[in-house]
Parts: C-alpha cells; sequence; structure tokens
C-alpha cells in the first residue's frame, strides 16, 4: 500500500508532468486518433463538499488532485435541481425549457406496463452517446440511469450505449445494497436479501450493520467500468459513471466509516426525515464522499495503467446541490444529511428540489494534459447543456455531419477549455421546473430571475439578484430593475416549448 509521502510525490509528479505537457502543445490536439472520453456524475454532492471548493471535514484527495491537473469552474450549473431532468439536459443538450423530461416522474404514470424506472426519453430524442456512437466509440455506462425502464425507448441501450450496468430505476438506487442490478437487459442477483433504503422511523436501538448486506452495489460498478476500459484500450470510448453518492439512503461500508471521528456525531438519525436510520449520520455522510472519491481514484489509476490519461477527457460534476430539508427531525435533511455541519452549499442559498444557487451551481472539474492547461481556475458560466456540443468539438465531430435534428441549447466550451478564447455569446441558462411546487429560472450575464411556488394557489413574487455582487441571493432587485424582470420573463417565454407530461405555467 503506498505511503503519504508516496502519494504525495506521485501527485506532484503529475502536476509537473501535466504543465509541462501543456506548455509543449501549441497544436491543440496532436493525437493519432480521437481522444476518449470519461464523464463522471456524483449524485446529490453539494457546491461546497470538495477540498478544491473550501471543503474542510470531508475528504477529498482524488478529486482535488484532479482539478489540480485541469481546470475547475466556479459557475457551472446543473441541469436541474433533482436527478432525471438534469441528466436529460446532460445526454440531450436541451435545457429545462425544452428537454422531454422536466421531473422526476415514474414511468407507470404514463406506462403502466412498467413497474420501474422513470419517464423514458423519446424515440425521437438525441443522445451525446448516440453521436459518439455513431461516430465509431465505444460507449458504456456504469450507475444510475433514470431515463427510461429497461425494454422502453428510454432503455440506455436504445439511448447510444452499447453496455449499461447499475441502477436503471432511481427508487431502487435508494438502496446501496439491492437485490439486482441489470447488465443491459438482463438482471444481474447482486444481494440474496436486499436491503432496502426506505423505513420507518424507530425508538429503537439502530445499529448500522443491520443496513449491510452482502455486496455494495459501487463497488461492483466500478469494477465493471474498470473492466470496460481495458477491454476499449485500444479505441476511443465514452464512459459515463454517473455514481449513486452521496445519495441518501447512508449505509456505507463500516471500514470506511470508522475513519472519521467518533465525536463528530452528538445525535442518532432516527429516520424521522425518511430513507434509513443511522448511529453516526455524520461520519456515515463523510465516508460516502470519501467512497466516491476513492471510485474517482480508481477510474484514473485505470487510465494510467491503459496509457490513456494523456488521452482521456475526463469531467467530473454533480446532478444537482446537496440535500434538502426534512419536515420532523429539524437537526437533520432527508436521510440524516446534516449540510450545515459540512457547509455543503459553501454560503450559496438553497438545496436539491430548488432553483436558488444552492440547488443547481454545482462542482465542474475538466481534465485533458496537453490540452487543458493544469491548476486553471475558470469563472465562465456554463452549464450541462453545453456539454453536448462540448464533446462534439472534444470528439472531433463537425456540426454539419449531425442530423438536421440534434439541435441543442447549449454552446460548446471547448474554447474555454483549452484557453483558446472566452465565450463570445452565452446564450441564456434557462431552467423550467414544475416539481417542489413549480419553479422557473433564467440565467443571462449577471442576472438571474426566480419564481417560485408556480404549482400552488399563491406563486411567489419575481425575484431577481445580480449574481456578480450577490451569489448568497440576499438582495431582491426586482422592484428596482423592473426592466430587467420584463427582460427575464420575455426569455423564459421564448426558451419555454410546450410539455404536457411536465406543464407549469409562470
Amino acid at each position: 500500500m503506498p505511503t503519504l509521502i508516496t502519494k504525495i510525490s506521485r501527485h506532484l509528479l503529475w502536476v509537473l508532468l501535466a504543465t509541462i505537457a501543456w506548455g509543449l502543445a501549441n497544436v491543440s490536439l496532436a493525437q493519432d486518433r480521437a481522444p476518449s472520453i470519461v464523464f463522471i456524475l456524483a449524485d446529490d454532492l453539494g457546491w461546497g463538499e470538495l477540498g478544491c471548493y473550501g471543503q474542510s471535514r470531508l475528504q477529498t484527495p482524488n478529486l482535488d488532485s484532479l482539478a489540480s491537473q485541469g481546470m475547475r469552474f466556479t459557475q457551472h450549473y446543473s441541469g436541474a435541481p433533482v436527478c432525471a431532468p438534469s441528466r436529460c439536459v446532460l445526454m440531450t443538450g436541451k435545457h429545462l425549457g425544452h428537454a422531454e423530461i422536466r421531473g422526476n416522474q415514474q414511468a407507470k404514470v404514463r406506462f403502466p406496463e412498467f413497474t420501474e424506472g422513470q419517464h423514458p426519453l423519446s424515440e425521437q430524442a438525441v443522445t451525446i452517446a448516440q453521436v459518439l456512437q455513431r461516430a465509431g466509440y465505444a460507449t458504456g455506462a456504469f450507475g444510475k440511469w433514470g431515463l427510461g425502464p429497461v425494454g422502453s425507448s428510454g432503455d440506455p441501450n436504445r439511448q447510444g450505449f452499447d453496455r449499461f450496468f447499475g441502477y436503471n430505476c432511481q427508487a431502487v438506487a435508494h438502496s446501496y445494497y439491492p437485490e439486482f442490478l441489470w447488465d443491459n437487459s438482463q438482471r444481474v442477483r447482486l444481494n440474496q436479501k436486499g436491503k432496502p433504503g426506505h423505513r420507518k422511523a424507530t425508538d429503537g436501538p439502530i445499529i448500522a450493520d443491520d443496513f449491510v448486506g452482502e455486496n455494495y452495489a459501487p463497488y461492483r460498478m466500478i469494477q465493471q467500468a474498470e473492466a470496460f476500459i481495458e477491454a476499449h484500450a485500444k479505441r476511443p470510448f465514452f464512459l459515463y459513471l454517473p455514481f449513486i453518492e452521496p445519495h441518501v439512503a447512508m449505509h456505507p461500508p463500516v471500514e470506511t466509516l470508522e475513519r472519521f471521528p467518533k465525536e463528530w456525531d452528538t445525535k442518532e438519525y432516527r429516520g424521522g426525515n425518511g430513507y434509513l436510520p443511522h448511529p453516526r449520520p455524520r461520519a456515515a455522510y463523510a465516508a460516502m464522499i470519501y467512497d466516491l472519491d476513492r471510485h474517482v481514484g480508481r477510474v484514473l489509476d485505470a487510465l494510467d495503467r491503459h496509457g490513456l490519461s494523456d488521452k482521456t477527457l475526463v469531467i467530473f460534476s454533480s446532478d444537482n446541490g446537496a440535500t434538502h430539508a426534512g419536515n420532523n427531525e429539524p437537526d437533520f435533511h432527508v436521510g440524516g444529511a446534516d449540510p450545515r455541519f459540512f457547509q455543503s452549499t459553501a454560503g450559496l442559498r438553497g438545496f436539491k428540489g430548488s432553483l436558488y444557487e444552492g440547488g443547481i451551481r454545482v462542482p465542474m472539474i475538466a481534465r485533458f494534459p496537453g490540452v487543458i492547461p493544469p491548476g486553471s481556475v475558470e469563472s465562465t458560466p456554463s452549464y450541462f447543456a453545453d456539454w453536448f456540443p462540448t464533446l462534439c468539438d472534444a470528439a472531433g465531430i463537425a456540426k454539419q455531419n449531425l442530423s438536421q435534428s440534434t439541435t441543442t441549447d447549449g454552446v460548446s466550451l471547448w474554447p474555454v477549455l483549452t484557453q483558446a478564447q472566452s465565450l463570445s455569446h452565452r446564450p441564456p441558462m434557462v431552467w423550467v421546473f414544475p416539481e417542489y411546487s413549480g419553479q422557473v429560472a433564467a440565467r443571462w450575464g449577471d442576472y438571474k430571475l426566480l419564481r417560485r411556488g408556480l404549482a400552488t394557489k399563491n406563486p411567489s413574487n419575481w425575484e431577481l439578484y445580480d449574481l456578480s455582487k450577490d451569489s448568497s441571493e440576499s438582495v431582491d432587485l426586482s422592484k428596482e430593475r423592473p426592466e430587467l424582470v420584463e427582460q427575464g420573463q420575455r426569455i423564459l417565454r421564448d426558451q419555454t416549448s410546450p410539455n404536457e407530461v411536465f406543464p407549469v405555467s409562470f
């Protein structure tokens, strides 16, 4: 096992070599093949939960190292404040005003033949996986899907992935010890008796081992991802890794739990805000993020082993902000999470499910040795819809080679990543979200307009913020700048198409 000094020395050598490589790379992509692409997605990871974003309690050495070897974005936004619609924006490049999927609706609501899974992408949808697959990439997804059941039009094998292994259904992914995972269209038994991710609150003793099964699903998924890298090391591949950490329920392996101070936990979580109880909720949450970071380290090590690190664009982000508050146990958020203790939003307002900054501003790191300058920090506003055109540029797929039906709302970040130039034009970023009481938001320039409660009898007033001066969204400028409120309303009207499955009026 490498010592801490060995790890630090290896990290410093990596940074030195990456800096030299970038300094010598005056010809953009001097490669004999298209680059491979690895996109790693955390689940409910807050903007302030990585060391490279100012976190002091949670341990994320591999992600911090990744940031030092590449570019860290400070104003990157997810596609939505919850799971499925955010992933839809990422896969299709269409923002929430145009996306097919704008909420977490279960597939059985409109497709009763399916007993699990979320509302599916349609056959007409075009995903970045399909585009890369047609360009000759091997494509694999290992983790949580959430965009349509197996056998539906949203099946990952029908949306551009040669191989899928993991959770098809988001609800099943609430358990880290499920009975089965999906390997393409086949169920693979994981635990003889799964450990559900939900249990009623209890007054009895809480024992962490009661919620631990035989096989921890994240370990199995990362093994499959490593095998995919090995199998396709000689050709370009697109590897999508939507990991499930740190989404509750919290039942990490006991050996990881023991890394964290017992004095952190002054109170047990008894399950009053849903999911599973835990005797050491703060340590359990930290353990899940530590495990997430270890998964990232294993992926990077696999690239190193096969000589692929300098041929691969690696991207890391989160699908939305940190876990939101619950109703019954005021000391905890849903599932026992404690974002206040960890300062998970780093001062931003709101959490998962909200269109305030804390619900949608997320970490984003990109590394590509010799192309992306190491140790760089980028403040350009960007979001998930930008990744479709960005990855096309990275892969050398010209816009004219895409079908006429392939339209996206994002702009390519490739010039920003390579520091060739800044964005000459940043279209407005739009979120139209019918759930969590109904919300809409738009950001253009430094201004952000939002409105809440649209699905209630008493919607809120419009709120306007200047994010260049007020990232905590504490000073509402709507009464002072009515012309900007009108401008934001026009943007939302112009950028929202009807969607009968996920309707919202504003």
